[in-house]
């Protein structure tokens, strides 16, 4: 066995993670797929689950994106939540040589990660009440999840939900029904590119503010591949359809769009760029019939990572929105 192989935990094994010493990281293997074992990684302080607090939370992250964001997740902790953090299969720390970053063909497809994830928090660290926390990309899987688990989560957090394409009228509608079919006979085809205004805006490395890995959230992100962009705008349509969540929503989102392609700086630092508000404030309410939304002044894409006062303004919103719905 290689010195890489053996750094691979077992599911039964902790490793320091690379949050450093007082965060862990667990290896989940999952049901082998066409591109080997894929895993996922379930994150949380090393302290998680030792009774100090009643309540837990598990966050998904979004598209080429991993969790590094310690200094939202300590604040769940002050409110009395221990905070859990799962990097889906292909992402972040769960990707693996040999496999495609990012890669997925259908959304249930995170069932898995998210069932065992959950399983952990409960069996073995105690937990029976959990809030589902989704960011972009991860605020489409966390919804519909929970809309086909009913019971598994007391709430659902959203923070800035990929609820539709950013795009023109041509490409939510027509080029959707050639990728659908493409996707399904050529998956791997490659469709598109995200650009890097809005990851240099946010790394250290060219004057943002967080310093993250850019191996596993590289400022012009992964590949779209077709495969992939079909299982979203299936999820999209589903959202679109209609859910049936049965728990109290919160969907939070910036105030503004920003242009997705050419933004300004001042749209960088203060606009989501990266989606359109519009389409996240009116789809939500198709998520259930107990749906709060909040729209986020100066707030960029990922709400935590906004400039202030618009971070603290969002993690004001969530805090005080489950302190009364969940009291």
């Amino acid at each position: 066995m290689s010195d890489a192989e053996s750094a691979v935990p077992t599911p039964e094994q902790f490793v320091d993670d690379v949050l450093g010493d007082d965060w862990v990281a667990r290896t989940i293997e999952l049901a082998p797929d066409d591109e080997g074992q894929p895993v996922a990684t379930l994150v949380h302080r090393r302290e998680a689950g030792n009774g100090e607090h009643p309540r837990a939370v598990l966050y998904l992250h979004g598209f080429v994106d991993y969790f590094f964001q310690v200094e939202h997740a300590a604040l769940w902790r002050d409110h009395g939540y221990d905070f859990y953090a799962l990097d889906l299969r292909k992402y972040g720390r769960s990707m693996r040589p040999g496999q495609s970053p990012n890669w997925v063909t259908d959304l249930r497809t995170y069932d898995e990660d998210i069932d065992a994830a959950l399983k952990i928090i409960r069996e073995e660290h105690g937990h029976q009440k959990v809030v589902l926390l989704g960011h972009s990309t991860g605020g489409l899987i966390a919804p519909l999840y929970v809309s086909d688990h009913p019971g598994g989560v007391i709430a659902l957090v959203l923070n800035s939900p990929w609820f539709d394409l950013n795009s023109n009228w041509f490409n939510r509608v027509i080029a959707t029904r050639v990728i659908d079919l493409v996707g399904g006979f050529v998956p791997h085809v490659r469709v598109g590119q995200l650009g890097d205004a809005y990851g240099r805006s946010l790394h250290t490395s060219t004057g943002g503010q967080w310093n993250y890995d850019l191996a596993w959230k590289p400022l012009a992100g992964f590949p779209v591949h077709a495969g992939w962009l079909r299982a979203i705008r299936r999820g999209h349509a589903r959202v679109r359809r209609g859910l049936h969540i049965g728990v109290p929503v919160l969907v939070c989102t910036s105030s503004r769009s920003g242009h997705p392609v050419h933004p300004t700086p001042n749209e960088l630092m203060s606009t989501d760029c990266v989606l359109n508000v519009e389409h996240m404030t009116s789809l939500a309410p198709r998520l259930g019939n107990d749906v709060t939304v909040r729209r986020i002044p100066g707030g960029r894409h990922d709400l935590a990572l906004s400039d202030q006062p618009a971070r603290a303004e969002y993690e004001h919103v969530v805090f005080d929105w489950l302190s009364r719905r969940l009291p």
